[in-house]
């Protein structure tokens, strides 16, 4: 079978895959419904930079060096109310550093899971050569840089946020050079993840799915041990002995799943394919009018 080659999340609506919990797989889900909740993280990125903005639109023109000026200043609609205030913050950096380093956190778990679902072990994703390298010493090798390297920038991101806070938390008003170590942070922080942004844009893109491995993984039966105790609950057993019988069954090997993992999806409401596909459909519409 050839692999499938799309990361759009309505495309794989009904794409079936293993959902996982403690990295242990633990029911099916759809992969659109996993790739719709990348999107969900993005958008909340962008409310935060949008936050961020809005907090940095207030001026300190005027304040001067703490105690305002005698000069004959034009007055912004949006001046600070206090000029002590006005010199002295940097709440604007922290808003925006904040945004920075929950975003990279957000790509960093993404670039997690493009890492293992690359893996042998996995094999649930095929790596792009247009963002991924070759090992310097064994042939066979095709590494996810890319998405190692964001990982890694995700730190940075966290360090920066907790060395601007740092800076701050002990120093009175007014101005203090101190106050300087803001630039480095924020200028190199937007740099890394524009960049960023930049390579996941493209390892996301063009990484190939592999939909044969995804079926066969995602055909475990263990996967709706769930729905056999959900079953037993719906037929007026309790949940308490409903998950002892099912467990039971599991451990002696005598376990027989319900239904099938499409079946399965298809009951739960929230991952379907039809939840999947009208979720992509608003969430374009929210991106659209951002």
């Amino acid at each position: 079978m050839q692999p499938y080659y799309s990361t759009e999340p309505k495309a794989e609506a009904e794409t079936l895959i293993p959902g996982y919990t403690h990295m242990q797989r633990a029911q099916p889900v759809t992969l659109g419904h996993h790739l719709l909740a990348w999107v969900e993280m993005l958008e909340r990125d962008l409310v935060r930079f949008g936050a961020a903005r809005a907090a940095s639109q207030p001026s300190p023109l005027g304040a001067g060096a703490l105690a305002g000026s005698t000069l004959p200043l034009p007055a912004p609609e949006n001046q600070m109310a206090n000029s002590l205030d006005a010199v002295a913050d940097r709440d604007f950096a922290l808003d925006y550093l904040y945004a920075d380093a929950a975003c990279f956190s957000h790509l960093s778990r993404m670039a997690m899971e493009l890492c293992l679902w690359a893996s042998a072990e996995y094999g649930f994703l095929r790596l792009p050569e247009e963002a991924a390298t070759g090992s310097s010493m064994m042939p066979q090798k095709l590494n996810p840089d890319v998405a190692e390297l964001v990982r890694g920038k995700a730190g940075t991101a966290a360090g920066r946020l907790a060395g601007l806070l740092a800076v701050l938390k002990g120093l009175p008003l007014a101005y203090n050079t101190d106050l300087q170590e803001d630039k480095e942070a924020v200028f190199s922080t937007r740099r890394d993840l524009r960049g960023a942004l930049a390579a996941f844009t493209v390892l996301v893109r063009t990484s190939e799915f592999r939909r044969e491995r995804m079926a066969e993984a995602v055909s475990d039966p263990l996967l709706l041990a769930t729905d056999a105790a959900e079953k037993l609950v719906a037929e007026g057993t309790p949940f308490r002995d409903a998950y002892g019988e099912v467990a039971r069954s599991v451990r002696d090997g005598s376990f027989k799943p319900p239904s099938s993992a499409a079946e399965s999806v298809a009951k739960r409401q929230a991952p379907g394919p039809g939840a999947v596909k009208e979720a992509v459909a608003a969430a374009k519409q929210r991106l659209s009018s951002t």
